[in-house]
Formats: C-alpha cells, sequence, structure tokens
C-alpha cells in the first residue's frame, strides 16, 4: 500500500518535500520541465487544474515562500500560463513601465489630425479672411458721368445745407486747411453738379459736368456764389490719397508693390494703398484702367478768370528790397508784421515766381496768399508788373 503511486500518502511526501525546498523561490522557475513525467494520475490533475492554484500563481510573486504553486503545472490545461513569463517579475507588473509606454502610443494618434488640419484648411482660410478684413463701399453717386464722382464713397456730411448768404467760401476752405481736414465737397445747383476733393486741407482733384481740376474747382465756386448749396463729406487719410489720383483719364494699370491708387475694372473698382487692397467698390468702367495718386498730391490752383491776382507777376520795389536784408530797419517792421512765412513768399516774388507757382510748390493755400499780396501792393514792397 505504501509502495502504490495511487496511495494517498504519497501527496503528503511531496508536501513535505516541497516545505523543505520551499525556502527558496527558484524551484518556481523550474516546474514545468519535471512535472508533466510525473504526473500519469488524471485525479491529481483534475485536482491540480482547479481555479485555487491559479491564486497561489499570484501570491508567487508576493509571496515566494508559499506552500501550493507546483500542483499547478501537473496540468496540460496550464500551459497558456507561460504567460507569466512575461510578469514573473515584479518591475513588469509595476505601473511605471506601463506609463512610460503609453505616451509613445499617444503622440502619433494627436499630431496626425494637426498635421491633416492645416492642409485641409489653408486653402479656404486666406479667401475667408479677405472677405472679412477688406471693407466694400458704397458709390455716393452712383452712374455720375464725371470719374470722381463716381468713385467717391458713400459719407455722411459733416457740414450740409451751406449756402453763400451765410457762409464765406473763401474762410470756410482757409478753416478746412486749417484743420487739414479729409474729404470731398459738393455743390448742386438744378442739375448742375461740381465735385472737389480735399486732402490735408488742400483741394488737391476736382470734377464738374465739363471740366476737371482747376476749372472743375471753378466751376464749383462760381455755383457757390449762384447759390448753390454745399455739403462737406469726411474720408478716412488712406481713401482720399487714393481718390487723388483720379482726373480726366485712366492709365494701363501695372501693379505694384507700392501701387497706391484707384483700378477700375468693368465688375468694379479696387482701392489700392502701398500695394494692399484697403477697400473695394461696386462702381465700374465699360474697361480697364487705372488711377495712380501721386506721392504728395498737389494742391489746385484756381484758374485765371477767378484768381488772376494768383498768375501775375510782382517786382519788389526798394523798399521790398530792404524788407528782405536783415541790417535795415525796415526788415525788423516786415518780420514784425508778416513773421517769416512772410519773408519766405516776399523772396519767391523777388525770383519772379507767381502766387499760383509759390503755391505749388510750397503747398501753401491761396486764400491764405491773397490778403499778404494785396498787403504787400498797399504797402510798396511790391508792384505788379
Amino acid at each position: 500500500m505504501t509502495d502504490d503511486p495511487n496511495s494517498p500518502r504519497k501527496p503528503q511526501r511531496s508536501e513535505a518535500q516541497d516545505s523543505q525546498g520551499s525556502e527558496t523561490p527558484r524551484p518556481a522557475q523550474q516546474k514545468p520541465e519535471p512535472t508533466p513525467t510525473r504526473s500519469p494520475s488524471g485525479r491529481r490533475t483534475a485536482q491540480g487544474s482547479s481555479q485555487p492554484p491559479q491564486q497561489p500563481q499570484t501570491q508567487e510573486a508576493a509571496a515566494p515562500t508559499a506552500p501550493q504553486p507546483q500542483p499547478a503545472p501537473a496540468s496540460p490545461e496550464s500551459a497558456p500560463v507561460p504567460t507569466i513569463r512575461v510578469t514573473p517579475s515584479p518591475q513588469a507588473m509595476s505601473p511605471q513601465p506601463a506609463a512610460a509606454q503609453m505616451p509613445t502610443a499617444q503622440p502619433p494618434v494627436v499630431q496626425t489630425p494637426v498635421a491633416q488640419t492645416p492642409a485641409t484648411q489653408t486653402p479656404t482660410a486666406p479667401a475667408e479672411e479677405l472677405a472679412e478684413l477688406v471693407p466694400e463701399l458704397t458709390p455716393m453717386f452712383p452712374g455720375a458721368s464725371p470719374f470722381l464722382a463716381r468713385f467717391l464713397p458713400h459719407s455722411a456730411p459733416t457740414y450740409a445745407g451751406l449756402n453763400e448768404s451765410f457762409c464765406d467760401l473763401h474762410a470756410f476752405l482757409k478753416f478746412l486747411h486749417e484743420h487739414s481736414w479729409y474729404g470731398y465737397l459738393y455743390a448742386v445747383l438744378g442739375d448742375q453738379t461740381a465735385y472737389v476733393l480735399l486732402f490735408e486741407g488742400r483741394t488737391v482733384t476736382a470734377a464738374a459736368a465739363s471740366a476737371t481740376g482747376e476749372q472743375a474747382l471753378g466751376e464749383l465756386l462760381n455755383l457757390y456764389e449762384q447759390g448753390a448749396s454745399l455739403s462737406a463729406h469726411p474720408l478716412s487719410p488712406v481713401y482720399a490719397h487714393v481718390l487723388s489720383g483720379i482726373g480726366s483719364r485712366a492709365w494701363k494699370f501695372n501693379l505694384t508693390e507700392d501701387f497706391t491708387g484707384l483700378h477700375a475694372r468693368p465688375t468694379g473698382a479696387i482701392f489700392y494703398a502701398r500695394g494692399e487692397i484697403v477697400a473695394t467698390l461696386p462702381a465700374t468702367l465699360p474697361y480697364e484702367g487705372a488711377f495712380p495718386a501721386p506721392l504728395r498730391p498737389q494742391t489746385l490752383i484756381l484758374p485765371r478768370s477767378l484768381a488772376g491776382w494768383a498768375h501775375h507777376h510782382y517786382n519788389l520795389t526798394l523798399r521790398g528790397r530792404d524788407g528782405m536784408n536783415a541790417i535795415t530797419d525796415v526788415y525788423h517792421v516786415f518780420r514784425g508784421e508778416y513773421g517769416e512765412a512772410g519773408l519766405t513768399f516776399l523772396r519767391a516774388l523777388g525770383e519772379k515766381l507767381t502766387p499760383a507757382e509759390y503755391a505749388m510748390r510750397s503747398d501753401a493755400a491761396l486764400h491764405d496768399l491773397e490778403p499778404m499780396v494785396h498787403s504787400f501792393v498797399k504797402t510798396g514792397y511790391v508792384r505788379e508788373v
């Protein structure tokens, strides 16, 4: 009975032997090799392959001296247990390696959509930004015949209903010049109209039914003297500069990096400032053309018919020459009355410049020069040729 391998005492001796050899955890690593040859009985296989042996497997990692880990490898069904080789060590069960592996798998997932998003949004982003940033202006006089009037944007008037009966136009222009005003003047009398653009308070371009430039400026003055109603509409300095190049004809369009002016097309007009689009206007021309703006718009001079004095020449008298000589008493009297601006203007007249020519070169307003010229003639500093 004791020699029978099926005797129930056999497991007791194995438990005694296990208790002696369980002091070291090494037999737990070598148990897959000897156990398949010593398990001929199916009963012990059924007892050893039950669920309790799976619990000692987890206990081996925590307590290597537990006496019950060996019966588990005796069953052939425990062959999938080689997965234990992946987690026999306490380092494999530690959460640190798992945390280190997670970031390596996450970055590709995060980087993939980030790389795809700009590729799909790049073509549409500039068009959307352009539509939002570039304003579309409304024409003030749609369908007007003069080019300047056709491309003037809508603007609520700062001054409206001005009339000669209570407002001196020359005094009003002087007021606008002193305040460096930007905008345009609109005069209407029946079916007659005139338009004048101001830049820094100076008249720089004008248009009427059959005239442009200085002649159109004179037309506005004539209409105002006849009882026309005048209104003043403000503009931004950028828009005023863009429109300052509009005259009687359009030029071939040539867009450069510093182009400032108006580009007119059959589909609409584009405002350019230093090569960049600053506004659009639904006003058209039957052909494509450009109105380049000057770097610094020049002041319009009234025509000879309205300001003949401005186109005349004046010679200096002896008193006038003394007025420019710093060692004379006349110089100190003249300087005290007219200041440095008066001295500069008197020198220009001595150099054979007309008041109109001096106004164009110095950006001076004729309404400031006119009373000075009359005073020079009256006090004997100059005489008209």
